[in-house]
This record gives structure tokens, sequence and C-alpha cells, in this order.
């Protein structure tokens, strides 16, 4: 998305549940930093609530108020929230903001940090994870007493559109893409996508594709992560290899993501809601952060966001003020909202 900076762009944010607020809190900072050093960067925050907190206050984890903010909003940067496993408990609000802007895009990066200890030092990755369907339609019913049928869902138009959008992003970096599925168990399901990317492939020539079944990939993303660029699966699987790939480079404390459509986008850290860590100010924000950074890539801002990423840079490499997750040993971890302070500070000094 471009064209969207030079006005005045109005970002939902819902702080979530657990460490949500926490990581939002220290985000906000860094973002009010941008602005103020970057021109034609306006930012208007309109608050919105969800998840668990809000189901006990309105009785579902997507109050009709928030999504009334959502509609009005340009995009929206949220913290992660809780989500309910009891059967027939709220749908994740995740799902439902991803469905009611069909954001069919989740943009998974993996590549080091300064002063970050990775599996090796060359990885870089995206891991695009279709968003809409698959078993997270979240179509699943009891068909006895003890037993119960979850449907896993494809279809050939979803298909193609994550694998253009995969081969359009992977013509921007090293022109190779991996495509990630189980045919050989799921033969209509997982047939339908590797034909779907097979056809789109042929748009593509100078772009080359390699197959991967999930079980190798799931091996392989271990023992030769700098091998891959974009790697484009289905839902379910893409939410499992990238927490994979965000461990590679440091955890899930350091990873982002964005949820994409066609004229809106939310983004958020790739980790949980960890409610054990809540209102202590001790977990790692740079997720969040970078989430912001890449919210402000998708404004049309490289301006801002390479700022950002500079500035995250900048603070690891001095590495003076870590949390709990990444310090060294013997060192007293910097808090959430300390670490915030000072990607915030450092934003500042960037050329």
């Amino acid at each position: 998305m471009s064209g969207k900076t030079g006005r005045v762009v109005k970002v939902c944010v819902i702080a979530g549940d657990g460490t949500g607020p926490d990581v939002v809190n220290a985000t906000l900072p860094v973002l009010d930093a941008v602005q103020d050093v970057v021109k034609g960067i306006q930012l208007q925050y309109v608050f919105g609530e969800a998840g668990l907190k809000a189901i006990a206050k309105y009785g579902t984890s997507l109050p009709d108020e928030t999504k009334e903010i959502l509609k009005k909003c340009d995009c929206c940067l949220k913290g992660p929230v809780t989500t309910p496993e009891e059967p027939g408990s709220p749908l994740s609000a995740v799902v439902q903001i991803r469905t009611m802007f069909d954001l069919y895009v989740n943009l998974r990066p993996a590549k080091p940090l300064p002063n970050i200890p990775s599996l090796k030092p060359n990885i870089d990755l995206v891991i695009v994870r279709e968003n809409t369907e698959g078993l997270y339609s979240g179509i699943e019913f009891m068909t006895g007493k003890d037993s119960a049928i979850a449907v896993r869902l494809i279809t050939r138009s979803a298909c193609e559109r994550i694998a253009r959008y995969a081969f359009d992003l992977a013509m921007k970096r090293r022109k190779q893409l991996t495509y990630v599925h189980k045919g050989n168990i799921l033969k209509i399901t997982d047939g339908i996508f590797k034909d779907s990317v097979l056809k789109v492939a042929r748009e593509y020539p100078k772009v080359e594709a390699w197959e991967a079944r999930i079980d190798a990939m799931a091996m392989n993303l271990i023992k030769n992560p700098e091998r891959y660029d974009v790697i484009v699966t289905t839902n379910l699987f893409g939410d499992i290899i990238s927490d994979e790939a965000a461990q590679l480079v440091g955890g899930l404390g350091m990873a982002p993501a964005a949820n994409i459509g066609e004229s809106y986008a939310m983004f958020e850290p790739v980790h949980g809601s960890a409610p054990k860590y809540e209102g202590l100010d001790r977990v790692n924000p740079i997720a969040t952060i970078l989430a912001a950074k890449m919210m402000m890539e998708w404004l049309g801002s490289t301006e801002a966001a390479d700022r950002i990423q500079r500035a995250v840079e900048s603070v690891l490499r001095e590495g003076k003020v870590m949390t709990y997750d990444i310090v060294s040993p013997g060192v007293k971890p910097a808090k959430c909202s300390e670490m915030g302070k000072r990607i915030a500070q450092e934003v500042y000094k960037q050329p």
C-alpha cells in the first residue's frame, strides 16, 4: 500500500491481553519518534478492545464498537490477544479481523539481528501464509459422543491469490520460491494448492520454484535455513513453520507479522499473550516494534521503516539495554518499557 503518508493516517491500536499492553505501550513511543523526524508521517491512534478481557466485558472477543473503529481506520496495530479454547467459546478476535477485511496474506520474515544468537548468520527468508481458509476456517462439529470432524477448506481462488502474492515478492527478492504441502496424504486439498502454485508459476519464468512436503520442510528449516527465500504454504502449515523460523533467529520475541489484504492491513507480533507475565513490564517488545516497522512499509514510508529497523539494530548491537530473553548471563535485564524508550531515543539519532 502506498499513498497513505502525507496525510493523517488513522491506526486502530488494540493492546490485547496479557503482555499485549506492555509491548504496545513500548512501541507507540517509537512511532511517535519516527513521526517527529520523518516528514509526511502523521499517525492518529484510535484505541479499541479485543480478546479475553473484551469477552468478560462485552461477551465477545471483538465488540461492535471495535469493529466500527477498525472500519474507520486505515490499518491496525495489535498486541497479542488470548483466545479461549473451550468448545462454544467466542471466535478468535484475530481470525474475525482477518475475515472482516479479507486479509489473505500473513507475512512473517525471519532474519538475524545484531547480538542475537541465530542458527546460521545468513538466514534471510519470509513465510507467506494463506490467511483465510484451511483448518483455520473453524468449521468443525461433533459426529458422535466421542468423535468430531474439522473441515480443511481449500479453494483454488485463494490458493492462486496467495501464490501470486508470493511470486511477486520473490521477484523483488532473490527470485526463489518454495511451496510447501502434504500432497501425498492430502491428495485433494493439497492437490488444489499444488496445481494453483504451478499454474501461477508459469507467469513468473524468472522465479525458481522448489517443492517441499511439510515434514521435510520442518527438518530442512533447521538443517539448511539459508537456502530459502520466499516460502508459501497453507494456513496451518504456515503458522507452525513460521514459529520454527522465528526460533532460528532468536525466538518469538524478535518475530513480527503482517496480515495484508487489498486495501487494509493488521500488524502484530507473532508471539502470544504470555499471561503469566501480565503487568510485569518484562517481555521483549521488539517483535511489536518491528511489526510497526512493517506497518510503515505498507503505508509507503520506507524512510520511516528503515529508521525503525536501524534503531532496533543499533540498540541490539550496543547490547546495554536488553530484555530477559536476550540479555547476557549475569547482566540485569531491562524492562519492556525501557527497551521501547531506548529504541525511540535511537530513532532520533539515525541518519
